[in-house]
């Protein structure tokens, strides 16, 4: 990708619970235009066009000039997380019928362990099919396949409407075969249906996390897919003719033709482009190590960036399934700007997950939410202006007080500011402990991060969340809660592949030299089909390591493009430093096996040029009002300063609230911030 005229202008738009935000992008001169407007679930497209309808507008141009449009999307999520997706069958091996069924033994870390029940599997047990076949590990044909039981299986779920089909078969990682002649007998008698076998989805070992990763994908496949057509649509209607490049897990976009086949790669779309925003504006603000917290109107997504980069897991999860795809490491809580306050049977306040959402909202949003949620909160102790996105979203302060002195401060004999102190309070707390999961739980000490806050609700919490933490530095963007759509923006495309691949002392190298040259290869192919330059392209190796009979593996980076004595060795010792980091110990005389290859493959997009914030701003000319503002001790008469009147270099001592269109930010007494060159607020907390 170059900065030829045709791409002069890009879009992206980032899809959320409550809002879909936007940002156009010049990259010729660097300025950009946001834009935020309500999200339509029931058709997300629609939120979209809109989107992309205000932000042309504000630019001046037709849509017709767009050169890229990149998205980020909840649609796989929600699928997801709503038990929405399409009925699925599964074919597997004989004798695997109940692999979804038995799982893993592990009981939620929140879950009581007296009276946990085990979620209903998203493929039911008369949906489950045993196909005679079997490989072994090694990839030997054991028994051959018998393609009339395929036949049977295909046809029974075409008499019963299911079109949604996953296959996983025992070992299939090791030799593909079985699943791509099942593929091919399923469609013979099955034209219409979707199938999703596990040698294309996760060719990876381990049996329940393969078969969940390949019945989630095709789980997902029918209303993605019309999702993605519906979008194309609606963008050549508009006469956009710029390709649709969409956010996935793993922190990289790809185009729309590669999400249809494989949409369970975006399950994490969204949140993963705000990571990636939340690496860039730390690297401008000169700050490597940081953490991003994103609070939109449902939950709080943390992340940890070290040396500028962004770490990626393999054993995430999304709802209650697990998802061993890549994806970026991000600890979600419930707990955003719509949740609400409730007391448990126990009179005891609890806030979230469950949250208002979009529709009916807080409510102060006086479309017809009435329970007391975190923003009723804000607005009660006047840190939320009563007027939001530039005047275009009026708040109801008396609704929310009625709200918040009704659920919370009349059950408990509070005062109503002393009930919304307590809901913020215990939703910064929920929020703490998922930070610390992510970086204490991780070997990483919070104090030597600068945090980011971020979304539209992060930086009213980003002061109180650092104090508690004991970090000094918050870095606000100067598009908090736009900032997933500009992760967008700066994003790569990407894509990962892996092959398990078990080699125990002495390690083979020439075969796993010949497994990496395997996975480069399908990344060449991704390359071309992506239209990538060459010259913008390159990809790194790594592997999964463990000691003999550990149930999981760390991945480490391989080092250097050649295997031989000395990189495996020098593999096996970055695993055991990242062992002793993570659990304070490392085994270096255990038998350590390399269990999983992997590469990815990374083009680089043009990035959008920094536009300097000019110098200056009077303080007294940025002050549109002053009222009182309820801290811990009080009321304090706080000045409200208009973020957009203020130049680099001006300081503002808190308290003080800094309002914008698409965000407010709270400085707390005591604090002091200053705006850098590039607009970021660095706010130094915790004198």
């Amino acid at each position: 990708m170059s900065d030829a005229p045709s791409l002069r202008y890009a879009v992206a738009i980032d899809t959320g619970g409550t809002f879909t935000d936007v940002t156009l992008l010049d990259r010729n001169t660097g300025n950009s235009w946001n834009a935020k407007t309500p999200s339509t679930p029931e058709d997300p497209s629609r939120g979209f066009m809109t989107g992309i309808g205000l932000a042309v507008k504000q630019a001046g141009i037709e849509p017709s000039v767009l050169g890229q449009v990149f998205h980020g999307t909840t649609v796989a999520t929600n699928l997801i997380l709503e038990s929405k997706g399409a009925d699925v069958g599964l074919l597997t091996t004989a004798g695997f019928r109940h692999v979804l069924e038995i799982g893993r033994q592990e009981i939620p870390r929140r879950a009581n362990l007296f009276s946990w029940i085990k979620p209903t599997r998203p493929v039911p047990a008369d949906r489950i099919f045993e196909v005679t076949e079997r490989v072994t590990a090694d990839g030997s044909v054991l028994t051959a396949l018998d393609p009339e039981t395929v036949r049977i299986a295909a046809r029974t779920l075409k008499e019963h409407g299911i079109n949604a089909i996953a296959v996983c078969l025992l070992h299939s990682f090791a030799n593909p075969l079985h699943e791509q002649q099942v593929r091919d007998l399923i469609l013979a008698e099955h034209p219409d249906a979707l199938v999703s076998i596990s040698s294309d989805v996760l060719p990876l070992v381990r049996e329940y996390e393969r078969s969940m990763a390949t019945v989630l994908n095709v789980y997902v496949m029918p209303a993605v897919s019309l999702y993605v057509a519906r979008l194309e649509e609606r963008l050549v209607e508009a006469r956009v003719s710029a390709p649709l490049l969409i956010m996935k897990s793993n922190g990289g976009v790809v185009s729309a033709p590669e999400v249809r086949t494989a949409p369970a790669y975006t399950a994490l779309s969204g949140p993963a482009a705000g990571v990636v925003g939340a690496g860039f504006v730390g690297g401008s603000a000169g700050y490597d190590n940081v953490i991003g917290i994103d609070i939109g109107g449902t939950s709080a997504d943390i992340s940890l960036i070290k040396g500028g980069q962004f770490q990626l897991s393999e054993s995430g999860q999304i709802g209650e399934w697990p998802l061993a795809l890549p994806m970026i490491d991000i600890n979600t809580v419930g707990t955003g700007g719509g949740s609400i306050a409730n007391l448990s049977s126990t009179g005891a306040l609890t806030v979230g997950p469950h949250s208002a959402g979009a529709h009916p909202g807080p409510a102060c949003y006086g479309k017809g939410g009435e329970r007391a949620t975190v923003t009723d909160a804000h607005l009660v102790l006047g840190r939320l202006p009563a007027s939001l996105l530039g005047g275009g979203m009026s708040l109801d302060v008396d609704a929310a007080r009625a709200a918040v002195e009704r659920d919370v401060a009349r059950p408990l004999g509070l005062s109503i500011e002393n009930a919304a102190k307590g809901i913020l309070a215990i939703s910064n707390n929920d929020m703490v402990g998922a930070i610390r999961v992510i970086s204490v739980e991780r070997g990483e000490d919070p104090r030597q991060f600068a945090l980011i806050p971020f979304g539209g609700a992060g930086p009213l919490h980003g002061s109180e969340m650092a104090r508690l933490l004991g970090m000094k530095t918050i870095v606000v963007p100067p598009s908090p809660g736009v900032l997933s759509a500009m992760g967008l923006l700066v994003s790569t495309l990407r894509a990962d592949y892996a092959q398990t691949c078990v080699e125990i002392p002495p390690y083979d190298s020439a075969r796993i030299a010949a497994m990496f040259e395997r996975l480069d290869r399908e990344a060449d192919a991704w390359f071309a089909r992506e239209n990538a330059p060459p010259a913008s392209r390159r990809k790194t190796r790594a592997a999964s390591i463990r000691y003999r009979h550990q149930g999981f593996e760390l991945t480490v980076d391989w080092p250097g493009e050649n295997v031989d004595e000395t990189s495996t060795a020098e593999a096996i010792e970055r695993f055991h430093q990242l062992h002793e980091q993570l659990y304070t110990f490392a085994q270096r005389d255990t038998v350590v096996e390399i269990v999983n290859l992997r590469v990815s493959a990374v083009c680089d997009l043009a990035r959008p040029q920094l536009v300097e914030l000019s110098n200056g701003g009077s303080l007294a000319e940025a002050e549109v009002e002053r009222h009182p503002v309820w801290f811990d001790d009080g009321p304090v008469p706080t000045p409200v300063y208009d973020r957009a009147r203020l130049g680099a270099g001006v300081r503002i001592e808190g308290p003080a609230i800094l309002t914008q269109l698409d965000a407010t930010t709270v400085i707390l007494p005591g604090e002091s911030t200053v705006a850098d060159r590039y607009g970021n607020l660095i706010v130094t907390a915790n004198p």
